[in-house]
């Protein structure tokens, strides 16, 4: 938007929250008529039907704040996201996939049994038959990936365990202290993910728990399954006041430590090996926020999010168990040629937003101390809120 860096953020959130369909094909030989116990062979051909439905922000990010009040991201995101934004960091939300990864594990006549083996299908748009022996069957999806350069940055592991699918990225080869000495590297971030599971699902002779479908002459079996996001969004912004062309730039880079680097497709629950997960920034200048010309340094994080959390089952940040501390680290570079990283501590933020939100850090460029050499001395900036606005602390 012309004179204003905050733009409406139309973009929404593909999270698909609707049942899948599963349907028994008859032979036609059944016409409209039930009976399947003539003809049934010893396995069925079934049909996978996967809807979607678009869920904006607003609607995942639902967290009620105090006294009743929903929280409101776009009243908080000053940073805005424009076309640059849209080529450097992607869509602002998730984008709805349509090719899936289908794994099928049959179980036999038995509920709840190890899984011994798996079917692996590619579902290219909504639907997927294939036969189905008669018994109890899991069904695990995912969506496929697919990035403009071809370079994906997450990996699967599928062979470990049958019972269960890991994602996972791997190490950049950019520094990071918070891990250290296990991993003294930051991690890439994952790209959009959903999953969905179902386990126990029946096929069966007599079609019990199926219902009739004149239209496409074939039984229907409804089943609980949702397709959610298993990586989680953050809004990041670093806004300066006051900074009158003293900051005239970032490096690009960014980092937010403290948070998984694994999830389990099948739970949706993060790992609880915590990491430091770099991500691309930019700065835009003369920015508005309240009335007041801001410089911001903003960006777009996508990760696992808390370790040991499924977020999609947290309805409080008070269910939040663990206690890794969160920072977030952005170099600057000042009008004398010297750059300095900055360390914000954003911990309280970050688990009120524990699937995902905008994290918001602000600095009066008024009261820090311009550095006079490359590389200079990092600092912890503790950002206080309080009625005028807040105050900033910076510990040497």
């Amino acid at each position: 938007m012309a004179g204003s860096c905050f733009c409406s953020a139309r973009r929404v959130l593909r999270a698909m929250c609707v049942p899948f369909v599963v349907a028994l094909w008859l032979s036609s030989l059944f016409s409209c008529i039930r009976e399947p116990e003539l003809h049934l062979y010893n396995a069925g051909n079934v049909t996978i039907e996967l809807p979607m439905v678009d869920l904006e922000l607003e609607a995942y990010w639902n967290y009620e704040m105090s006294y009743g009040v929903h929280y409101d991201w776009r009243a908080e995101w000053f940073y805005g996201w424009d076309e640059t934004d849209s080529l450097i960091f992607g869509p602002i939300g998730y984008e709805e996939p349509n090719v899936f990864n289908l794994r099928r594990y049959l179980l036999g006549n038995r509920k709840g049994v190890p899984h011994t083996r798996v079917a692996s299908d590619l579902v290219r748009g909504k639907t997927f038959r294939g036969d189905y022996d008669f018994g109890f069957w899991d069904i695990l999806v995912w969506n496929d990936i697919k990035t403009i350069d071809g370079v994906q940055s997450l990996n699967f592991d599928e062979t470990t365990s049958l019972d269960s699918v890991t994602a996972y990225t791997n190490m950049t080869m950019r520094s990071a202290r918070y891990q250290a000495p296990r991993y003294t590297r930051s991690f890439y971030e994952p790209e959009a993910l959903f999953s969905a599971y179902e386990t126990d699902i029946e096929i069966n002779r007599n079609l019990d728990g199926f219902i009739y479908d004149p239209e496409r002459n074939v039984y229907v079996k409804k089943l609980d399954m949702q397709l959610e996001p298993v990586t989680y969004i953050y809004l990041t912004q670093v806004i300066l006041h006051n900074n009158r062309n003293r900051v005239i730039g970032v490096d690009g880079a960014a980092d937010l430590s403290g948070l998984s680097r694994t999830v389990n497709l099948n739970t949706g629950i993060a790992g609880l090996t915590p990491i430091t997960v770099y991500y691309n920034v930019r700065m835009k200048k003369e920015c508005v926020k309240n009335g007041e010309k801001v410089d911001i340094v903003g960006g777009k994080m996508l990760t696992f999010g808390i370790c040991g959390q499924n977020g999609n089952r947290i309805n409080d940040a008070s269910e939040v168990k663990d206690g890794s501390q969160h920072y977030l680290d952005v170099t600057l570079q000042f009008n004398n040629g010297t750059d300095s990283t900055f360390v914000f501590d954003v911990t309280d933020q970050v688990r009120q937003r524990y699937k995902g939100g905008v994290l918001t850090v602000e600095l009066d460029m008024d009261k820090v101390p311009i550095p006079n050499r490359k590389g200079g001395s990092a600092f912890d900036a503790v950002v206080k809120d309080f009625e005028d606005g807040g105050t900033y602390e910076f510990p040497m």
